[in-house]
């Protein structure tokens, strides 16, 4: 019986999950997605191209693996279709590789209106979603209300028409112009393209092949610093991002998870509102953001960037159980005389370790100041190259963090990844 190893953001998402399970692919029969829509974007860059998926497993570029969007997972069929003919376009042979899971909530069209109509409502409180309806079809996930993707095989008209009169009647309280005919003629045609795929009962299907001796990645969507429960609520995403959420995101037990790989940047970054302690509003933040090219993937929007955050980070990694650190983007570091860490908070003048309940308040990061490399290690291919500074930081963090680091990335391309 084999195990499941899981793939998550250790921070506030885009830490580069999707590079490194298309790394990764190769050791496993199945990847699959546990939770998260089209609010994600991960991007991977190999043989000279550049592909963002939103809701298609990271691992589908990698021979014939099977990839698997798991019942966690809310599923957007007009985006859906977009992105699985755009990779069809490059050859990929998408329904032989993904299977979807009955069980996966749809993102109606009303879901996105009703987005937007509550985004728009808070005015200056506004959260900051992607505008995609993530939140609501979650609402309607647990208060059972959801249409699920194997709806669309049973009794569907009838459904989907009890849904949307009830969306409407929630939009007729708010002052919110739209038109549902555009966006629900794409949606519609993107429900008939869902049924040329494998549509499938996963947790039967993900258990079964742990039982034939199959390797299965679950990969993570967004942070864990945007968990539901763990996150800086309430500007946190709607699912369980930590690795508890691949037991209810795919329908395995606690007892069948390995591995926990842990992702994180070397240093921070977060989209949207929200509290970031460790955010630098000066030239040292803009320089991060255009040395790492930190604009959002789906979105377009701007990354705020800071220095790592390692109270947060500690908290991640115990919540998580994370066995094996992954370190991102650690070239984007290369050009600074001196690079700080966050070891602690300084809160009503109290110096605290421990991530608090609330990190809106008055937050001052303590920082440690360690020597930068001032060293271009985008060409480097392995851990001898690495100058003593950089080995400096890596040891720093691993005994702030308890937990080995085993991969490092020093470039965006699938080559640019070093196992130590």
């Amino acid at each position: 019986m084999e195990k499941v190893d899981v793939l998550l953001g250790l921070q506030w998402g885009d830490e580069g999950k999707g590079k490194v399970v298309d790394v990764l692919t190769p050791n496993y029969g199945l990847v699959c997605r546990f939770q998260g829509g089209p609010n994600a974007g991960h991007t991977l860059e190999f043989d000279g191209k550049k592909v963002v998926l939103r809701s298609i497993p990271s691992g589908v570029f990698q021979g014939n693996k099977i990839n698997v969007i798991g019942n966690g997972v809310v599923l957007d069929p007009a985006l859906f279709k977009s992105e699985a003919e755009a990779l069809e376009a490059t050859g990929v042979d998408l329904v032989s590789r993904l299977y979807i899971s009955k069980k996966a909530h749809l993102i109606l069209p009303t879901h996105r209106l009703l987005d937007a109509a509550y985004e728009s409502a808070k005015g200056s409180g506004k959260i900051g979603t992607t505008g995609k309806g993530i939140g609501p079809t979650y609402t309607d996930k647990v208060s059972r209300n959801g249409l699920r993707v194997g709806d669309i095989l049973h009794d569907f008209e009838s459904k989907y028409a009890q849904a949307v009169a009830r969306h409407k009647e929630i939009l007729s309280h708010y002052s919110f112009p739209y038109d549902l005919e555009k966006i629900e003629k794409e949606w519609l045609e993107g429900v008939e393209y869902l049924k040329r795929f494998n549509l499938i009962d996963s947790e039967h299907f993900i258990n079964s092949s742990l039982k034939k001796g199959c390797k299965v990645l679950a990969e993570g969507a967004q942070g864990t610093m945007l968990d539901v429960d763990f996150g800086s609520y309430p500007f946190v995403t709607s699912s369980n991002t930590v690795s508890a959420g691949a037991c209810t995101g795919l329908g395995v037990a606690p007892r069948m998870i390995g591995e926990v790989y842990g992702i994180f940047k070397a240093y921070c970054t977060r989209v949207g509102s929200g509290p970031f302690p460790t955010e630098l509003f000066d030239e040292t933040g803009k320089t991060i953001r255009d040395l790492g090219h930190e604009y959002g993937a789906v979105t377009g929007r701007e990354r705020r960037c800071g220095w790592i955050d390692l109270v947060a980070l500690k908290y991640a990694v115990m919540i998580n159980g994370v066995t094996k650190l992954i370190m991102m983007k650690s070239d984007v570091l290369d050009q600074f005389e001196t690079i700080k860490a966050c070891t602690a908070y300084k809160m009503g003048g109290k110096i605290v370790e421990e991530f608090p309940f609330d990190i809106s308040e008055d937050i001052e990061p303590v920082y440690t100041e360690l020597k930068g490399w001032k060293t271009d290690m985008t060409h480097m291919t392995s851990v001898e190259e690495f100058p003593a500074e950089f080995n400096d930081y890596i040891a720093f963090l691993e005994k702030q963090l308890e937990v080995p680091i085993a991969i490092v990335s020093v470039g965006p391309d699938r080559k640019q990844t070093i196992l130590r």
